[in-house]
């Protein structure tokens, strides 16, 4: 008996060790299954990564600003591809301030993928404009405009907001709104060249800030009346001719000083409006005909008015003479150069010249007046 319950527990034991053994080759194989099943997940989210990026799409992912902008700190990259150091920067007359909002503004302005950051909507605030080009109508206001644009510290509305005539009802807010993102000592401005006719401007402008700086872009009445006119009749080819809406009696030749394209021109009248509210010392006034001949010339003025450093400078243009005016040499980066758009340049219409004696005699005393407010000769007569 003692024989039989003896093999009856070896033979148990042996059972129980086969199973322990058994159970634990299951489990260690049941982990080898997870840590396998691990490494292929893993293998699996490597390859799709290395894909993406060997595809390029890891270039459109957001990178951090300063890492946009760290070359920046350490050289400066020359139009003809050279490097300089930063301690060179005074031989091109330019702060490290400036050059930095140079290169920002030229990041915000230039063509990007709409996965990037937008630099413009990161940077700065949106001010009141230190600067409006208030007129005149058909004077050189845009050409004035885009000129002022190349200088990194000027930062203006490319549309002409016409708030201070058309949309004043909508609130000082929506007109800054209106307005683009600044750096510190950037200058926000905007033109629009109705406000220098628009009686409501000046009270409008000067509640808003008495500090405003003001060009006025003036060019011979005569001639400005004639560009109006030609403005307005490539809109309305049936539009009566030039002499019969400028006088209302040919015979008598009286002048209409009720079509806007006269009455535009009597410069003197209008600035007593604006000087009632801002001293002259507020008032630039750029010739639109040196703006032709002498736009560097004239951007030296425009640019010691509004105190900055004469970045804009006789190498930016050169005159083309089928439009015939100045414009804007190619830009780094830019298959062709930056001329004003179709509008600008149009042949005038052939007006008697008995027309135009009888207006430019009309005009003369006004001339005169508004030389002698302005304290500037324009040699109109």
């Amino acid at each position: 008996m003692c024989h039989v319950s003896c093999l009856v527990s070896s033979c148990s034991g042996l059972r129980l060790m086969g199973c322990s053994k058994w159970r634990a080759a299951f489990n260690f194989g049941h982990l080898r299954v997870q840590s396998k099943l691990s490494v292929f997940f893993t293998m699996i989210v490597l390859f799709t990564y290395l894909f993406y990026c060997l595809n390029g799409y890891c270039d459109s992912l957001p990178r951090p600003v300063y890492d946009q902008h760290t070359s920046l700190q350490n050289k400066i990259i020359l139009k003809d591809g050279q490097e300089e150091s930063p301690d060179q920067l005074g031989a091109y007359n330019a702060s490290p301030v400036s050059f930095v909002r140079e290169q920002l503004s030229d990041l915000s302005s230039s063509d990007t993928s709409s996965n990037n950051i937008s630099i413009a909507n990161n940077f700065g605030s949106k001010k009141f404009p230190q600067v409006i080009i208030i007129g005149v109508k058909k004077g050189g206001t845009r050409a004035l405009l885009e000129f002022l644009r190349i200088h990194p510290d000027v930062r203006a509305v490319g549309a002409e907001p016409h708030f201070f005539d058309r949309f004043y009802d909508k609130g000082l807010e929506w007109y800054r709104n209106m307005m683009p993102r600044t750096l510190e000592g950037q200058i926000t401005m905007e033109k629009t060249p109705s406000y220098f006719i628009t009686k409501e401007a000046p009270r409008r402008v000067f509640s808003m800030s008495r500090l405003t700086k003001l060009i006025v872009v003036v060019r011979d009445p005569v001639t400005r009346a004639v560009s109006d006119y030609t403005q307005t009749l490539s809109k309305s080819p049936g539009l009566p001719s030039f002499q019969n809406l400028a006088f209302r009696n040919a015979t008598t030749g009286l002048i209409d000083t009720s079509w806007s394209a006269v009455r535009i021109g009597i410069y003197a009248k209008h600035l007593e409006n604006w000087l009632r509210f801002f001293p002259l010392s507020r008032f630039l006034f750029v010739s639109g005909e040196r703006l032709v001949t002498d736009p560097a010339g004239e951007m030296g003025r425009v640019q010691d008015f509004l105190g900055l450093k004469r970045v804009v400078t006789d190498k930016h243009f050169y005159f083309n003479q089928t439009k015939g005016f100045p414009c804007l040499k190619k830009p780094e980066g830019s298959s062709r150069p930056r001329c004003l758009g179709k509008s600008k340049g149009r042949p005038h219409p052939q007006i008697p010249s008995d027309v135009l004696l009888r207006l430019r005699d009309f005009y003369r005393p006004f001339n005169l007046k508004f030389y002698q407010m302005t304290g500037h000769n324009f040699g109109w007569d």
